[in-house]
């Protein structure tokens, strides 16, 4: 049972790797639209952008692009969540977010 949960586990990583990996080189550009973090308004916005420390930012997407929610404040540790296209949510504190 503990083989086949790590086999899983394995399987899981490499996909999302693979994933990560076909989709980065092909995207240089910025996600066209503006990204609201607190409030704060950011122009076709491209990169990783950290989140509140203490207090849960409020996160508004309003690009062309899907932004993916990072357990870790430098776009590190694992994916948690995506916030799509038009959505507004209010993530974990400590977090961060990623977005081409």
């Amino acid at each position: 049972m503990r083989k086949t949960r790590r086999a899983a586990r394995v399987l899981g990583a490499c996909a999302a790797a693979l994933t990560l990996a076909l989709t980065a080189p092909g995207s240089a550009q910025a996600a066209d639209g503006v990204l609201f973090i607190d409030r704060a308004a950011i122009h076709d916005p491209s990169g990783c952008y950290p989140l509140g420390d203490f207090v849960p930012s409020e996160v508004g997407n309003f690009t062309d692009e899907t932004a993916a929610l990072w357990s870790g404040p430098f776009c590190d540790g694992r994916v948690t969540g995506f916030v799509l296209p038009g959505q507004v949510i209010r993530p974990a504190p400590g977090m961060s977010l990623f977005i081409q």
